[in-house]
């Protein structure tokens, strides 16, 4: 079950590993493993000091839809501790879409529900109105729940998932990496200053609860994330491998301006026009607010944002009546090297 480390809790969990466990460990990227914590943080109203400039963001969009009052704000606890564990299906493969993830929890099993949120229920002393009409008709009710899910995802993770994303396959690769120069113990070792390997088993300091095979899969499945933090979080529900969410490397510099571009070089590929939208959009904005920070009009921007959209190297998304635009996977490398 997804739980976040407490201050006081002086415990030692060990996760016990076969040749086939060690032999099943993997990571994958979750976009619904990024939700809680990065809500959780939203809803606390506190200034992060990594996270600030993403907050700023989007603190006012989460005001104007009402996500404050809604099946998150139920589900999600506002500092720590449980966090319904079919809100975390473990991912099918190593990245995952939101929408696959949605539709993972859409399918919940009615008793599943039921039974994380009676847990939910005993962390907290009782459920909220909505959840206790979830507990009464989970089949009926999930359509919604994920419906909110997507407009969170939208609203808040979406327009940033490039930048995000490229964070956590670094991540990844630096990780697999070292796995292959010095194998699976010294991997295991280095994930956190609380997990610790002694050769058959993955220990966990400060953890509440106890981490036994009797209580998960097979395998070790490793999840970095760009709001977990500064601990763990955990899920460990049969007959899937248990999943471990940890703080990836490099999350300091996420929200950081990237550097200055060589806008002679991209210019006369791409013209001078789209190179400074893109440039301006280290942070997803507006048609608006891109035509007051350039200068360039607004019928200027949409048409030039629309053909940077149609070589993939923009995306759009809904924000109220906003559009926000972002750059995809494709500018951030491109821009990376005209910065070389």
């Amino acid at each position: 079950m997804p739980e976040s480390i407490e201050e006081g809790v002086v415990a030692l969990a060990e996760l016990a590993f076969s040749t086939s466990d060690l032999a099943q460990v993997r990571f994958a990227v979750s976009p619904m493993w990024e939700v809680a914590p990065s809500y959780r943080l939203l809803r606390s109203g506190t200034t992060h000091p990594v996270h600030r400039p993403w907050a700023d963001q989007v603190r006012p969009r989460m005001v104007a839809a009402g996500l404050y009052q809604g099946w998150l704000s139920e589900l999600i606890p506002p500092t720590s501790g449980y966090v319904p564990d079919f809100l975390n299906p473990p991912p099918a493969g190593p990245a995952p879409t939101p929408a696959a993830e949605r539709d993972a929890i859409r399918a919940s099993p009615a008793d599943r529900v039921r039974r994380d949120l009676d847990h939910l229920a005993r962390h907290q002393g009782n459920l909220g109105p909505r959840l206790r009409t979830l507990h009464n008709d989970p089949q009926g009710l999930l359509a919604k729940v994920t419906e909110e899910l997507e407009t969170y995802w939208e609203l808040a993770l979406a327009p940033y998932w490039a930048r995000i994303r490229a964070v956590l396959d670094a991540d990844i690769l630096y990780r697999s990496r070292m796995a292959a120069e010095h194998g699976a113990g010294h991997l295991l070792n280095d994930l956190h200053t609380s997990v610790s390997w002694d050769g058959n088993a993955l220990r966990i300091a400060h953890r509440k609860q106890p981490l036994t095979r009797t209580k998960a899969g097979t395998g070790l499945l490793l999840i970095p994330s760009a709001f977990t933090g500064p601990g763990l979080r955990t899920r460990t529900t049969l007959p899937d491998p248990p999943q471990l969410a940890y703080p990836a490397r490099g999350i300091g510099t996420l929200w950081k301006p990237r550097p200055a571009t060589r806008a002679d070089s991209l210019s006369a590929v791409l013209g001078s026009s789209r190179t400074l939208l893109l440039t301006e959009l280290d942070m997803p904005a507006s048609t608006t607010q891109l035509a007051h920070r350039t200068g360039l009009s607004p019928a200027g921007v949409s048409q030039n944002l629309t053909a940077l959209r149609n070589a993939g190297l923009v995306s759009a998304h809904r924000a109220g009546r906003s559009v926000l635009y972002a750059r995809t996977t494709a500018a951030e490398t491109l821009l990376q090297a005209a910065s070389a």
